[in-house]
C-alpha cells in the first residue's frame, strides 16, 4: 500500500531520506532534491507542498516538489517545480506516481488554483494540454579533453580558441557577487528582471559544492562573464549566466562554457546539460552551434479555472512593451524592482 505524505520544512531526517531517493531514482533531476523546498518557502515566500510517496514498510518510492505561486499579475499556479525547467513525479513504478499526482491535484483544488503544472521530459500525459515551447539540450562528455575540443563544430571551435588566443582565465568564486553583477546587467539590457542576489547565495549555501559560479576574466582580472552551474550524479548543468558586453569581441561567452566542460571532463563527468531554451532564439541557436540536439520538453497541465495554457514568458507579445520599458530603468531601480516581479514568474 502506497501512501502519500508532505515533507515539513524543518524535518532534515525525511530530507535526508528524500535526497538519497533521488539520487537513486532515474527519473530524478537536480531540481527534485529536497533543497529546493528551503529556496521556494525562504527565498520566495511562496507556499511549499513536497510530497513523498511511501511503502508499507516506510521506504520512499516517489517524490513530487510543488510550489504554490498566487500572484495578481500573473495568475494563481501549483507549479513542480517553479524556478526549475524540470519537475513532475519521480517514482520507482507508476502506482507511486499516479498517487503522488492525484494528490497533488487535491491540492491544487484546494488551493483554487487556475492550473497545475508539472514540468517533465517525458510525454507522461499525452492527454493533458502540453505546452511544448521549450526543449532541453544534452550531450555525453568525452573522456578525453582534447576529443571534446575537436567535437565542438568548427566555427565554434574557432571561437573557443579565440578565447584562448586571448589570454582569458577561468577562476571558480566562493560567493554569487562577481556573477549577479554579470547576470543582473545581461538581463537588464534583454528588459527582463533579474532575480535577486539574495537567491543565488541562498543556492550556494544550500546546495554546497553542487552549485558552483565559474567566471571568466581578463589576463588582467576584469570579470568578463560568468556562469552559476549545478552538479547531479555525473552531469554539469550551467543554469544562470551573465556575460559583460566586453565579452563578445573577446569570445568569452564561447570560452567560459568550454572552461566548464574540460573543468567536467577532468572531473570524470559523463553529461553536459546546456538547459533549456526557447524554439527560435538566439540561445536555441547558440546551443545547436555547439553540436548538441534538442530534446523536446512535456510541460503537463491540468487546467482547473483557465480555457487555455498560460503564456507568461518574453515572447508573449503583451509583455513587449514591459520590457522595453525595462530596458530603459536604471539598473539600480531596476535590481531593486526585480524581485518583486521576478518571484511571481516561474
Amino acid at each position: 500500500m502506497t501512501t502519500v505524505k508532505r515533507l515539513a520544512t524543518n524535518d532534515s531526517t525525511t530530507a535526508a531520506r528524500w535526497d538519497a531517493f533521488v539520487m537513486g531514482c532515474p527519473q530524478a533531476t537536480f531540481f527534485h532534491r529536497a533543497g529546493w523546498q528551503k529556496i521556494v518557502t525562504d527565498v520566495f515566500r511562496h507556499d511549499s507542498y513536497f510530497l513523498y510517496a511511501e511503502d508499507a514498510d516506510g521506504q520512499i518510492e516517489g517524490v513530487l516538489p510543488l510550489g504554490h505561486i498566487h500572484s495578481w499579475l500573473f495568475g494563481n499556479s501549483l507549479t513542480s517545480l517553479p524556478f526549475t525547467v524540470y519537475g513532475g513525479a519521480a517514482a520507482s513504478h507508476p502506482q507511486a506516481a499516479e498517487a503522488l499526482e492525484q494528490e497533488a491535484q487535491k491540492i491544487a483544488q484546494t488551493l483554487g488554483v487556475d492550473h497545475m503544472e508539472l514540468r517533465h521530459v517525458d510525454n507522461r500525459h499525452p492527454d493533458w494540454p502540453t505546452q511544448d515551447l521549450y526543449v532541453t539540450f544534452r550531450k555525453d562528455i568525452l573522456p578525453d579533453v582534447e576529443a571534446n575540443m575537436l567535437a565542438i563544430p568548427r566555427k565554434q571551435r574557432a571561437m573557443v580558441r579565440k578565447g584562448i588566443k586571448n589570454d582569458l582565465k577561468s577562476e571558480i568564486d566562493t560567493n554569487a557577487d562577481r556573477f549577479f553583477a554579470l547576470f543582473a546587467d545581461n538581463v537588464h539590457r534583454h528588459g527582463t528582471p533579474a532575480l535577486p542576489k539574495k537567491y543565488f547565495q541562498a543556492l550556494m549555501q544550500v546546495f554546497g559544492p553542487d552549485c558552483e559560479v565559474l567566471t571568466v576574466v581578463t589576463s588582467s582580472g576584469k570579470p568578463l562573464s560568468s556562469v552559476l552551474s549545478f552538479y547531479f550524479r555525473d552531469e554539469v548543468l550551467p543554469y544562470y549566466a551573465g556575460d559583460d558586453e566586453a565579452a563578445r569581441d573577446l569570445a568569452a561567452n564561447d570560452f567560459k562554457y568550454w572552461e566548464l566542460m574540460r573543468r567536467a571532463c577532468e572531473r570524470g563527468l559523463k553529461v553536459f546539460d546546456y538547459g533549456r531554451s526557447k524554439k527560435g532564439t538566439g540561445p536555441y541557436a547558440f546551443k545547436k552551434n555547439w553540436g548538441f540536439e534538442p530534446t523536446q520538453l512535456h510541460y503537463a497541465y491540468r487546467l482547473y479555472k483557465s480555457d487555455s495554457i498560460p503564456q507568461n514568458n518574453p515572447s508573449n507579445a503583451k509583455f513587449k512593451l514591459l520590457i522595453e520599458t525595462w530596458r530603459r530603468m536604471p539598473i539600480g531601480l531596476a535590481n531593486w524592482l526585480g524581485p518583486f516581479i521576478v518571484r511571481n514568474l516561474a
